[in-house]
């Protein structure tokens, strides 16, 4: 071999090789480590964060701000508790709509959509979903007045829908039977949105689900549905396809809460959206224009007095008397908050109708009711079953919750006692209670009622409430050789 010659590559390379040889062990198990290690889940990567990231939406049936000041809504209050559940914060990203929140989670910005979202055969192929937390049907959209078509064949106008949305998906589907449907697909804006362009005439048709529907069209009379478009639309969770650990684990959070506790939650949220019809949203519309004003400012003094919104007290004597001082019930209770001589004389009012005192005397009873009832039943429930006391007598809500305890259910929840109510109705039951025979159908349209008219003067006063205060203290009470026993008589009925 010529001593002269360069080197060949091959013995280059060895001698490279024979320089590292101390390091190769440790390079090997590098990467054997690197390879042998477990890749982060996405569930992993949420628990080590500490923060559960959720594309969501300001809409009336997922999540907003509420009266008092705080995050609330069927969806919100959900996942808030997936998060809790997993022992990690929320963190919210606000999308413009479904469609977008859908977007942020695709392109790793959010965890999780919890959005109102629709489950399609094409989002399915791009996301992984959970079952559904809630059912609704799409609906055509138009208003009073403009004729109304029986299907999509015979659309007189413009249809507009959330660009990428559900019913976009599904208007694409429906042109094989529609050859002539046309329609116009808009991004940054909300089915809710829609629904206002609609009854305000700047659009002829959209396409919106049946719980949002039912709520805009308290606010809305004018809005009229002409069809359904299909039967059914799940909605659900949604999560990016990369690992299923997350949308698994969801899956075990929604079994944890069961069918129970979602339907209290459904209740809570849109169990009373239907109870008030287009007349009766228009004629408070117009109450609250012509006859509010003159006690308004009465009821925030009841309010002050009692540490309860005064909009809710409002909404009780509109339940009652529709705010009319000299409103006679068949039954002889009488005035604003529809007193009985009974109650009127324990409560030391002197004319049941004058305003100002049924007002401040019926917050006040109001206020008692809702401090007898024990500590366990927690709010919404709470005052929810004060306004069955309050329309039917605490005697006959006490009947009604050991009805409901007899048969397997909960006395401290609503959605429960609500079941039994039609049972105070009937002799087999009402032989059995303490208080006999009382209208429970009526109880539970009365609270329904109120429910619905105290979120209608929430959005049309549109000044945020504080959360409720505790009542003032009383005095001390005298000792009990000269306390009276129950002086106000809640525990008889009201008649």
């Amino acid at each position: 071999m010529n001593p002269d010659a360069k080197p060949t590559f091959r013995w280059s390379f060895l001698r490279r090789i024979w320089r590292l040889g101390p390091l190769l062990p440790v390079a090997a198990g590098v990467a054997l480590v690197s390879t042998c290690s477990p890749r982060q889940t996405v569930l992993d990567e949420v628990k080590a964060l500490g923060v559960l990231r959720v594309a969501t939406v300001n809409s009336p049936t997922t999540y907003y701000i509420g009266p008092a000041g705080e995050p609330v809504g069927f969806e919100y209050e959900l996942v808030a508790g997936f998060a809790a559940w997993l022992g990690v914060q929320i963190e919210l990203q606000v999308a413009a709509n479904p469609p977008e929140a859908a977007d942020r989670v695709l392109a790793g910005e959010a965890h999780v959509v919890a959005a109102g979202l629709g489950v399609t055969a094409g989002r399915e192929r791009r996301m992984l979903f959970t079952r559904p937390v809630q059912t609704v049907v799409p609906l055509l959209v138009h208003t009073k007045g403009t004729r109304k078509p029986k299907n999509l064949g015979e659309l007189e106008g413009t249809l507009r829908v959330v660009a990428g949305s559900a019913h976009a998906e599904r208007l694409q589907t429906l042109r094989a039977q529609y050859p002539q449907l046309q329609w116009e697909e808009t991004a940054d804006v909300e089915s809710e949105e829609l629904l206002l362009a609609v009854a305000n005439g700047e659009v002829d048709y959209t396409i919106a689900n049946s719980d949002l529907v039912a709520i805009n069209q308290r606010y809305y009379p004018n809005l009229r549905v002409a069809f359904t478009i299909a039967d059914s639309q799940p909605l659900a969770w949604a999560f990016a396809p990369r690992d299923a650990s997350l949308r698994d684990a969801a899956e075990r959070y929604l079994d944890s809460v069961g069918e129970s506790e979602l339907a209290r939650l459904r209740d809570r949220y849109f169990g009373h959206v239907e109870q008030v019809d287009a007349y009766g949203a228009l004629t408070l519309a117009t109450h609250v224009e012509t006859r509010l004003p003159r006690y308004r400012k009465v009821f925030e003094e009841a309010a002050a007095a009692t540490g309860l919104d005064w909009r809710l007290l409002a909404a009780i004597a509109y339940q009652e008397s529709h705010w009319d001082p000299n409103a006679v019930s068949p039954t002889g209770v009488r005035g604003i908050m529809q007193l009985t001589t009974a109650t009127a004389a324990r409560l030391a009012i002197s004319n049941r109708e004058d305003p100002v005192q049924s007002i401040l005397g019926g917050s006040r009873y109001f206020r008692m009711l809702l401090d007898k009832l024990p500590p366990e039943i927690t709010e919404p429930d709470r005052t929810w079953l004060a306004m069955v006391a309050y329309n039917i007598g605490y005697g006959h809500l006490l009947d009604v919750q050991d009805l409901t305890r007899q048969q397997g259910g909960d006395p401290h929840r609503w959605l429960d006692v609500r079941e039994r109510l039609p049972l105070l109705t009937q002799s087999k039951w009402y032989r059995k209670t303490k208080y006999g025979y009382a209208r429970g159908h009526e109880a539970r349209s009365y609270v329904g009622n109120i429910r619905t008219y105290y979120d209608m003067l929430v959005w049309m006063t549109g000044v945020p409430a504080t959360a409720p205060e505790p009542a003032p203290q009383p005095p001390p009470e005298p000792p009990p050789e000269k306390r009276e026993k129950d002086p106000l008589g809640i525990d008889s009925p009201i008649l």
